[in-house]
């Protein structure tokens, strides 16, 4: 588990970052999000409850892709996502407005993926050190499973195979991480985020 310095330095890294990267940001965050209004005919930028730091719920915040409120059935996705939705989600670009999130500290560059409730939040006994680091944007898990709607269609039963294998796998990845947390892995996920397609 990262000790209080641990945290402190992995926090001043997140809030720099954040500080760099919005300004490049905004303004093609601003048309994104009109252009997903336009495509769903919904607000383009999509919030929904995620389980967060000590099992805390918050705002994770999206730009929208989809016509419908389901981001978690891959069946569902593939029914309601827009064509504009598809490029954004395969694109990772939907995932931008969580740059505030991190900056407002509810999120992380790097950590386990903010989950719905019913899953991090029934974590039990050491597993829950998962929840001792703020969820991030990328990380272990989330570079391992980048294609993970697609892997999940090609499945009998998707949730089954979810609950059963993928998110078991995730567990153990992110365990790994915050037991052997350091800076460097830290910004080596992120390079591997952004280069590593």
């Amino acid at each position: 588990m990262l000790s209080g310095k641990q945290k402190i330095t992995k926090r001043i890294f997140d809030v720099s970052i954040s500080l760099i990267v919005l300004p490049f940001v905004i303004f093609p965050l601003i048309l994104l999000l009109v252009i997903a209004t336009l495509s769903t005919g919904k607000n383009g930028l999509f919030v929904q409850k995620r389980i967060g730091y000590q099992g805390k719920k918050f705002n994770l915040y999206k730009i929208r892709s989809l016509k419908g409120d389901h981001h978690i059935d891959a069946v569902a996705i593939k029914e309601s996502e827009t064509s504009f939705g598809k490029w954004i989600r395969k694109t990772k670009l939907d995932e931008l407005p969580q740059a505030f999130n991190i900056l407002l500290g509810t999120m992380s560059w790097v950590g386990p993926r903010p989950d719905i409730s019913g899953y991090a939040d029934k974590l039990k006994g050491e597993d829950r050190i998962i929840l001792e680091v703020k969820p991030g944007l990328t990380g272990p898990a989330t570079l391992k499973y980048k294609n993970e709607d697609d892997l999940l269609l090609k499945q009998e039963n998707p949730l089954k195979y979810n609950d059963e294998v993928i998110w078991p796998d995730k567990v153990v990845l992110n365990k790994e991480y915050v037991m052997n947390w350091s800076l460097l892995k830290d910004i080596n996920y992120l390079w591997a985020s952004l280069f590593n397609k």
